[in-house]
């Protein structure tokens, strides 16, 4: 059973209070750039992307030059992130595929996952982020911090579905305090409920945490 909305409340000011600063940290200076180093920053950090996008936006500033550019140039510049083929392959077609909205990132959910290598987590932050469009972006971290706290109904599923995790979330707080509680529950994962041998000593709802207890 998932946790009772007060409990869940709860948990969430703490972790707030715990994480004050926590935000977005990519840097980008317009939607297409955002978009680049949202799909550059699946299972890599944006302290690792923002290392790399200089030069990837120096060569390549526009999707009108990214569309165009020799995969093997892509790949060279973006290898420190780790997959970088696939990497290369979906910011090169997705720069590509612009051409049809005016080479204009979409505003909407239904037109960014469109393009290659954009999915829910993706399109949210590039709404929440490059649209003011409340989003909440659910990543690796995100779906673990809130199974382990059962915060949503499939809490016990070894693979539980991001979009009922997302949907589930959504209707208990806010829309403008998505992709700040979002952004909360990846540096929360991070630096504290790691994957594998989570800080429990260190959790600021060490009291709380039905995963500390049974562990």
């Amino acid at each position: 059973m998932r946790a009772p909305r007060e409990k869940i409340l709860k948990e969430a000011a703490i972790l707030r209070s715990s994480f004050p600063d926590a935000k977005c940290t990519i840097n980008f200076r317009n939607r297409f750039e955002l978009l680049v180093c949202t799909v550059l920053s699946a299972q890599t950090t944006d302290k690792r992307v923002n290392l790399v996008s200089p030069a990837l936006f120096s060569a390549f500033p526009r999707p009108q030059e990214m569309s165009k550019a020799p995969l093997e140039e892509i790949e060279n510049i973006i290898k420190p992130l780790g997959m970088y083929k696939s990497k290369a392959e979906s910011i090169k077609t997705l720069s590509g595929q612009l051409e049809q909205t005016g080479w204009e990132v979409p505003g909407s959910m239904e037109g960014l996952v469109r393009l290659r290598g954009v999915g829910r987590k993706t399109a949210n932050v590039v709404l929440a982020e490059g649209f003011s469009v409340p989003g909440f972006p659910v990543d690796t971290h995100v779906a673990r911090v809130t199974s382990r706290l059962r915060w949503h109904s499939q809490w016990d599923k070894p693979h539980p579905d991001p979009a009922v995790i997302e949907r589930e979330l959504c209707s208990i707080f806010p829309p403008k305090s998505w992709i700040s509680l979002s952004c909360t529950l990846i540096e929360f994962g991070r630096e504290i409920c790691h994957a594998k041998n989570p800080e429990c000593g260190m959790c600021p709802l060490m009291e709380l945490c039905p995963f500390v207890k049974r562990g």
